[in-house]
């Protein structure tokens, strides 16, 4: 099964998507998946990831009706507050359902660059073992320091970087993302998702050759079997299409063995995020 493993769904609403600037025009529109499911066919995968873009739980009870009614929806990364003391409460009501399969937080439009360091919400990652669910980091490079000091506190916690962790692609900018990208990677719990780039590139202005030095990098730190595929659809429309932003990780994995290709474009998401 190949499984595109980040992409989102909204009905736009001004308060809803306020993050989506003038230069993101494009993006002010419902994103639904009865338009991902062409896509999804016509590049060879059977499924999707779907992922918040909400910072509020009508965000994941919707995300879970939609996984309900569309089974292109493999699984679902939700919102929950994390930092609640009625946490327990909101996993209580959702963890049960069997696609919710992990959440997140955008923690990159936080003030505080150390916010996933606070007790409240290093308390509530505490309580996700328990009830099997995964945690994105959504991250840019300056964070990367911050997520190891949380990922080595919760060794039996599966995490996964979004984005490679958004380094300066446009730039070429390659340090310090490099050297701390590849101590977060020493961490076995960490998985990393090779989706986000194009929207770090220059927009529409990109060859697949601007993402290759950056590709080696992580598959270098993670190795085969701890990266993903992932499309960011329809973030990605920004600054290229569907099929050509997914080409950009199935040609470079080309050359890989017949093993390796099959995890990279769908067998490691099922197996971090525990989909059968």
């Amino acid at each position: 099964m190949k499984i595109d493993a980040h992409q989102h769904f909204w009905q736009y609403h001004p308060a809803h998507q306020a993050w989506m600037t003038e230069s993101m025009a494009a993006l002010r529109r419902d994103y639904l998946p009865d338009e991902l499911a062409p896509l999804l066919g016509a590049s060879g995968f059977d499924g999707s990831i779907a992922v918040q873009a909400r910072q509020m739980l009508e965000e994941t009870a919707w995300l879970l009706q939609l996984a309900d009614a569309h089974d292109l929806i493999k699984g679902v990364v939700g919102w929950l507050d994390l930092r609640s003391p009625a946490l327990d409460e909101q996993l209580a009501l959702y963890a049960p359902h069997p696609k919710l399969v992990g959440v997140r937080h955008v923690v990159h439009d936080e003030a505080d660059d150390g916010f996933m360091l606070r007790p409240d919400f290093r308390r509530g990652i505490a309580q996700l073992a328990a009830f099997d669910l995964s945690y994105d980091l959504l991250l840019f490079p300056k964070h990367l320091p911050v997520a190891l000091q949380l990922v080595e506190e919760f060794p039996d916690q599966r995490f996964v970087l979004d984005h490679l962790a958004k380094p300066a692609i446009a730039a070429g900018t390659l340090s310090p993302w490099q050297h701390d990208l590849q101590r977060l990677a020493a961490m076995p719990n960490v998985f990393c998702k090779l989706s986000g780039m194009v929207t770090e590139a220059k927009w529409q202005q990109w060859r697949a050759d601007d993402f290759r030095r950056y590709l080696d990098i992580v598959l270098d730190a993670f190795g085969t079997q701890r990266v993903m595929i992932g499309s960011d659809w329809p973030v990605c429309t920004l600054s290229g299409d569907y099929a050509s932003t997914m080409d950009i990780v199935i040609n470079y994995v080309e050359p890989f063995t017949p093993g390796q290709r099959e995890a990279i474009l769908g067998g490691n998401c099922a197996r971090f995020y525990q989909i059968c």
